[in-house]
């Protein structure tokens, strides 16, 4: 399947692999399950094209069901699920991939990510090959991680000699992650940042106060317009019908070099989120 986009104003990221993703998407991480379906609507009715869910979150049947009954074409709509750390080896992978597909009702997933390298089981290249493998039978069309670091990457990309297309990871202005992103530029990996609010801090902070006044904004369209001039793709989250559409009008201006270097001057090397390094939530 080719991704072709139906909301002409999104930008979109072109991947290593070729294919492209709506640069701004909407996230449910946190978003309860009898919640997802109006959220999940709400953010399709608003020009969203891309949707991110987990099978750790428990909301991939009401992602699934939001996307067939809004009856959006299925290939202008980017879906994007992950693999849980329990589920990690070569079978148990494949398993947990089916079970994922039955719950959100999709015959080929555009995107799968592994949730967190939980390095201490020492699976995750052998859940890569099975991505693999389900690339290679077209059951998915890109394949990549989540919240790896440098170290797990290089591993990755030594061991299986395929490049994630993407590594998404905990950024906000407070946890701007440099040394990250670099590493990706260079290895061609896009950057997707969850939490880019950071769990909402970061909103009520006074420089972001002040460029959003300067710009008529507000404080979460001034963030997420950082993380797309920065070059990356966001995925805010809120169940809110009137957030979810003030967070997708974010492409009628632009921020200013200055405004930009203030916002990433706000960086503290702060998370909301688990170290990766430390993560093994899941593992018997």
């Amino acid at each position: 399947m080719t991704f072709r986009s139906g909301s002409g104003s999104v930008p979109e990221t072109v991947l290593n692999d070729g294919r492209t993703i709506p640069s701004l998407g909407f996230g449910v991480f946190l978003v309860e399950e009898g919640d997802t379906f109006g959220a999940v609507t709400a953010a399709l009715e608003a020009g969203y094209r891309h949707i991110d869910t987990a099978a750790i979150y428990g909301n991939e049947a009401e992602v699934g069901r939001a996307i067939r009954e809004f009856g959006v074409a299925r290939d202008e709509v980017f879906v994007t699920t992950k693999l849980w750390n329990a589920e990690q080896g070569y079978d148990s992978t494949l398993r947990a991939f089916d079970t994922s597909m039955e719950r959100l009702g999709l015959e080929q997933l555009d995107l799968y990510l592994i949730h967190w390298p939980v390095a201490q089981a020492d699976k995750y290249v052998d859940t890569f090959r099975a991505f693999q493998k389900l690339k290679a039978e077209g059951r998915v069309a890109s394949i990549g991680v989540s919240n790896f670091n440098p170290e797990h990457l290089e591993r990755l990309i030594t061991e299986t000699g395929e490049t994630p297309v993407l590594n998404q990871i905990e950024l906000s202005p407070n946890l701007i992650q440099e040394p990250l992103r670099a590493f990706h530029t260079e290895r061609g990996i896009a950057t997707e940042a969850w939490s880019p609010l950071g769990r909402g801090a970061v909103l009520k902070d006074s420089t972001i106060a002040a460029i959003a006044a300067e710009t008529g904004r507000t404080p979460a369209q001034v963030i997420i317009r950082w993380h797309l001039q920065l070059g990356n793709v966001v995925i805010p989250k809120s169940v809110t019908p009137s957030r979810i559409r003030e967070n997708f009008d974010v492409f009628s201006f632009e921020l200013t070099p200055e405004q930009m270097t203030a916002i990433s001057g706000l960086d503290a090397g702060t998370r909301v989120g688990p170290d990766p390094a430390e993560f093994t939530a899941g593992l018997l």
